[in-house]
């Protein structure tokens, strides 16, 4: 051994074989134990690790989803070309297949000039022929043949044409439509037909100022890219019926008539939106367009799909946001934010859980920006999630709930807070 002093300690004559015995045993230890490390990576024998219970992989995949379908892979840009040009390039290679020309025919005319009409077409030379009265948009849903377009695109039609990007034609058959949100589901015989289903995005991963892209027949005009942003999100936008769509998505990608029913897309290729309004005086892409969110189609269309209707859920209240601007006439504290309870209807789930509407007129000196009344409700949360805003209340029904479901509403009313529970009904 070693002696703790500055005298060396006498050599011993079987250090040099101990030493390197110790390195071959070390050298010998390491290449076992990383062989077995490289196995247990690598070896076709080991079974899986289970997924966590939360992860993408261990949740169940919906029955009528939108067909997977591999995922755009954006080349380099070639020389000359600048990333966004690639970008659009690829998408428009990899979606336009999926993109269809949706033609309604009838045997009657146009009702009258400047209405909802976009085209009249004979077909054929016997004036008896079906005529195209509204064309418009749609895409491949999955490989049964299930095409997903707009309402407003097949109502009323006696027969549903259906266009592919390679110029093939069939008849689709209507399978179920929504007018709360404008959507449709129609379906062809899938044999002897290549069908590309799209791929599903995220309502989550949207933001303001996002490249988008649409693909649909503007004009008839079969095969159109445009390209934009997303120019804001949560609009309201009128359906067919007398209730509101919301979460809408503004974009300034042109839209125009012929587009709706098409799909409006991320830079990966994925639906975010369906293409179904502009804003404009000449029925004319003016910069503001309009699509059914993602986070809407993704809940209606399995629905219409598998039952032949959605349901939606139905609270049963009229209401208004609260601006702090009438706070003093309302008696409320102008730092409130949520959903003003304006009225009730009869025997509905919030009547009958005891929601309150407004019940006392009061004067008011701005009739366009508050109610004129006061006692009524102000729901600030559902579920725990804040209530800013009457928007608010309906994009959490719409995304979250059903018929049938048991919601809570925190209340402030006549100045005390409370908690209202009730179970939703279906839109009458």
């Amino acid at each position: 051994m070693y002696e703790l002093n500055n005298r060396p300690s006498r050599s011993n004559p079987w250090l040099p074989v101990l030493a390197v015995g110790t390195l071959l045993f070390g050298a010998c230890a390491m290449v076992m134990v990383g062989g077995i490390w490289w196995y247990s990576l690598s070896g076709s024998d080991a079974a899986p690790a289970a997924a966590p219970a939360n992860s993408l992989i261990s949740r169940p995949v919906p029955v009528n989803a939108a067909t997977p379908v591999p995922q755009v892979v954006i080349q380099p840009p070639a020389e000359g070309l600048d990333y966004e040009s690639a970008v659009l390039r690829n998408l428009y290679e990899q979606v336009n297949p999926s993109v269809v020309n949706v033609a309604s025919l009838s045997s009657h005319p146009p009702l009258e000039e400047g209405s909802s009409t976009t085209d009249l077409l004979p077909q054929g030379s016997n004036s008896d022929s079906l005529l195209v009265y509204s064309t418009g948009s749609g895409f491949v849903w999955n490989t049964a043949g299930y095409i997903v377009t707009n309402y407003h695109v097949v109502e009323g039609a006696e027969q549903v044409q259906v266009t592919f990007s390679d110029g093939t034609t069939t008849v689709a058959e209507l399978v179920a439509v929504d007018d709360d949100t404008d959507l449709a589901v129609i379906r062809i015989d899938p044999t002897g037909y290549t069908l590309t289903p799209v791929r599903i995005g995220a309502m989550e991963d949207v933001f303001v100022g996002m490249r988008v892209a649409a693909i649909g027949n503007p004009f008839g005009l079969a095969g159109t890219l445009t390209s934009g942003i997303v120019s804001a999100l949560g609009r309201s936008i009128p359906s067919l019926d007398r209730y509101q769509i919301p979460s809408a998505i503004q974009t300034d990608a042109p839209i125009n008539p012929g587009n709706s029913g098409g799909p409006l897309l991320n830079e990966q290729g994925e639906v975010i939106g369906v293409n179904a309004q502009i804003r404009s005086e000449t029925r004319a892409n003016s910069g503001v367009g309009f699509a059914i969110p993602i986070s809407v189609v993704g809940r209606v269309v399995p629905a219409l799909i598998e039952t032949g209707e959605y349901r939606h859920a139905f609270l049963g209240i009229s209401g208004d946001t609260f601006n702090p601007i009438c706070a003093d006439e309302m008696g409320l504290d102008p730092t409130l934010r949520g959903a003003l309870v304006v009225r009730t209807e009869n025997r509905g789930p919030a009547a009958q859980a005891g929601l309150r509407g407004m019940t006392r007129d009061a004067a008011t000196k701005y009739p366009d920006l508050c109610p004129g009344a006061t006692g009524g409700d102000l729901i600030t949360a559902v579920e725990g999630e804040p209530v800013g805003s009457f928007d608010d209340l309906l994009v959490y029904l719409q995304r979250f709930t059903s018929p049938g479901d048991t919601i809570r509403l925190n209340i402030l009313r006549d100045g005390q807070e409370g908690m209202v529970e009730l179970t939703l009904g279906a839109r009458p």
